[in-house]
């Protein structure tokens, strides 16, 4: 009894030593990092209630059901097993100990008993999955590319001589007589029954050994775990709680120095725009690392790494993760002489840049960097809530801010949004053509938003310039003009909302975007309490709902999908001409997964006679994005094979007539890669790409006279603004 009492608190002693050192110094790392902004810690209970579905509930994970249903079990039987942990510490001081109150009760002991046997179960499942998905079988494919499978194993093996420990210990109690339950624990009983022909002493002996070695092994796995990826079992709770709510989505966070906000009009000499070393992240983002559990889910759903891109944001955090450990001897160190006197390869380590350029060794690739589309499927898949998208942008603001490095296809777009307005550098004269030929007067703001106006739409860069685009444009006013829905246009007014540039990085080109605009909507809804904005771009939706407030400008901006299932449903839009075709309908990233609009578009075609939806394999918030986000669209894509066209052959699966969309980025780049497929005859030539709203106007229409959805422009002018801006040719950019 004393020697196993020794041999217990002096495993414990060790390994608390050693695992409370390492816990010191990712502390100490962790500190060394940049003030978060201040919202971290507000609405409390909703951050617990994150905690209690995420952490206990394991909602994300329960997503992928094999899977999660393993992880869950695991999880929960260490949870549930920690009183088996509490009992085995009584045990080296009494060999009678129980928990007080419950120590006795049945149920406690097949309580136990049960999640022995799950964790055993989930353990089979976590070996059928890791070999089934092996990098060595699957490749790249395998979501575990990349990750450390060698310590992942070695943690299930761990876990696995934690239970058949515990059983063997659970068992010998049994046939000794100090075993706290009567009945109920089935699985210890049947180790039981095997090991009690051995006899009393052999029986007692073996108490000792699955009793030493469950504690062994628990300290041996803590020890582990604080030096490995499994450090997530720990702080995953916190990093779920201090996420950004309700989800790390929408809108970009502003730019904050030394924890405090941006002044762009007059900034500091000492601020630094982005991260441009390990020691820019705020302490968040190296919790963020610290937290990555290397599961692959983000990465298994990410557009660039599916189309063999070298961004995968696994890797990208784990690189980070590295980086920050290899660095931490130099950033902890007390002092000048003392990270002089560190090894050649900490100072070397120390002294890389963040992200690399040509012929430079950094820790990050410029073409990771500047692969990403922003499109969120990395933070909507992570169950352990990272925010990989505002890690990714804030480097690239350095890189713009601060170095002037970014893709030389992405120098025309931002001159053309700082000289003309929009990333076409068409300019303002042509921001009405859309509307030219309709039946109807478009109302262009002159002052005040009258009282007969109820929305102001919003047309958009692309609705306003690009020839598709322009066909829905057009499509939704003559759906308002139907409905009889007050709105109007701001013409010329409008600027570009900025999106483009603020996810290139050019932070300040969108503040000045931002700032404009904002001048011009609260100018032009004056005093009015309710400031409605219709708009059809869905990254003008996003900027204008989510990211305009951080500007003073607080809209009710609602997306056109929005407004015209609406109508339906209140009869005001009556489809009534059957559509005959089959359709699928692709889930705008920032529409769909940024800001949860998946039912309105879907609404609106399954009001449609006629039409017949089949969804694509990855739909809602799995949608594949079309790669046009994160200002991919005005850059050349020359890696790996293009991300539009995987979504076209997704969308080309449905054996479709119509691939519809609710963005025009989205059909911009279905249009292209349609168009593509049937050049290679792999297309059928009658497969259209178009805006849910243009299928509605063509069930809803009742008037003979009335134009087609996408008319050639006519002579006559929709309105004054727009009799002025047509006799002079649009102006172009000098890119």
């Amino acid at each position: 009894m004393v020697v196993r009492l020794v041999i217990g608190l002096t495993l414990t002693a060790v390994a608390f030593a050693l695992a409370g050192r390492r816990v010191l110094t990712l502390y100490r790392l962790g500190a060394s990092g940049q003030p978060v902004e201040p919202d971290r810690t507000r609405d409390v209970g909703t951050r617990l209630a994150a905690v209690v579905t995420e952490v206990f509930g394991q909602r994300k994970l329960l997503k992928w059901s094999g899977a999660g249903a393993a992880h869950f079990a695991v999880f929960w039987g260490f949870v549930i097993l920690g009183a088996t942990i509490v009992e085995g510490y009584g045990a080296l001081f009494d060999r009678d100990f129980h928990i007080p109150l419950i120590g006795t009760m049945a149920w406690l002991g097949a309580t136990e008993d049960v999640f022995i046997v799950a964790v055993l179960v989930g353990l089979v499942a976590f070996a059928a999955i890791r070999v089934r998905q092996s990098p060595e079988r699957a490749g790249r494919r395998s979501r575990f590319f990349g990750s450390h499978t060698g310590a992942a194993w070695l943690v299930l093996f761990m876990i696995f001589n934690v239970m058949w420990t515990l059983l063997l210990c659970r068992g010998a109690q049994i046939n000794t007589g100090h075993f706290p339950f009567e009945h109920g624990a089935f699985a210890s009983q049947a180790v039981a029954d095997l090991i009690e022909p051995a006899g009393r002493d052999a029986n007692d002996v073996l108490e000792d050994v699955g009793l030493l070695g469950t504690l062994g092994v628990v300290l041996t796995f803590l020890v582990l775990v604080v030096h490995s990826k499994h450090l997530h079992i720990f702080l995953a709770p916190f990093n779920v709680a201090l996420s950004r709510r309700p989800r790390g989505l929408g809108a970009l966070l502003p730019v904050y120095s030394g924890g405090k906000p941006m002044d762009w009009e007059d900034p500091g000499e000492d601020d630094k725009i982005g991260r441009g070393t390990i020691e820019d992240f705020t302490w968040k983002g190296l919790l963020d690392f610290a937290t990555c559990t290397e599961c692959g889910r983000c990465q298994s759903q990410c557009p660039a790494w599916n189309t063999d891109k070298p961004l995968s944001p696994k890797l990208l955090i784990m690189t980070l993760r590295d980086h920050a450990l290899a660095k931490a001897p130099y950033l902890l160190a007390a002092s000048d002489e003392a990270r002089a006197a560190l090894p050649e390869a900490d100072r070397a380590e120390a002294e890389r840049p963040l992200v690399g350029g040509q012929d430079v060794n950094g820790v990050i690739d410029p073409d990771v960097l500047w692969s990403c589309v922003t499109c969120g499927a990395c933070v909507e898949q992570c169950p352990v809530d990272i925010e990989h998208v505002d890690h990714i942008v804030d480097m690239r603001r350095y890189q713009v801010m601060m170095e002037s490095a970014f893709p030389k296809e992405a120098g025309s777009m931002m001159r053309n949004l700082e000289r003309k307005g929009d990333p076409w550098g068409r300019g303002k004269k042509a921001r009405l053509e859309w509307a030219v030929g309709l039946p109807f007067e478009v109302k262009v703001l002159d002052g005040e938003v009258p009282d007969d106006i109820e929305y102001l739409y919003w047309v958009g860069c692309a609705g306003s310039l690009d020839d598709n685009a322009k066909k829905t444009s057009r499509a939704v006013a003559e759906l308002l003009h139907e409905a009889q829905v007050g709105f109007a246009v701001l013409g010329r007014e409008e600027g570009c909302t900025g999106d483009a540039a603020r996810r290139m990085g050019n932070e300040m080109l969108f503040q000045e975007l931002a700032r404009q605009n904002v001048e011009t909507l609260n100018a032009a809804f004056g005093e009015r309490e309710t400031k409605k904005i219709v708009v059809t771009c869905a990254h003008c939706f996003n900027a204008l709902g989510n990211e305009y407030p951080q500007m003073g400008g607080h809209y009710e901006v609602v997306h056109h999908t929005e407004l015209l299932a609406k109508l339906v449903e209140e009869g005001r839009l009556v489809p009534a001409n059957e559509v005959d075709a089959a359709v699928t309908y692709h889930d705008p990233c920032y529409l769909g997964r940024h800001n949860r609009v998946f039912s309105p578009p879907r609404a609106i075609l399954g009001s449609v006679p006629g039409v017949r939806l089949t969804e694509m394999p990855r739909n809602k918030e799995r949608s594949f994005c079309c790669g046009a986000g994160g200002s991919r669209m005005w850059m050349e894509e020359t890696i790996g094979t293009r991300i539009n066209e995987t979504r076209t052959d997704e969308a080309l699966s449905t054996k479709p007539d119509l691939v519809t969309a609710a963005c025009p980025y989205c059909i911009v780049m279905l249009t292209d890669g349609v168009a593509t497929r049937k050049q290679e005859g792999k297309a059928d030539e009658s497969v259209r790409v178009t805006d849910v709203s243009e299928v509605l106007l063509r069930s809803i229409r009742r008037r003979a006279d009335m134009a087609d959805p996408a008319p050639a422009a006519e002579p006559e002018p929709a309105s004054a603004e727009a009799a002025a801006a047509e006799p002079a040719p649009a102006e172009t950019g000098s890119d």
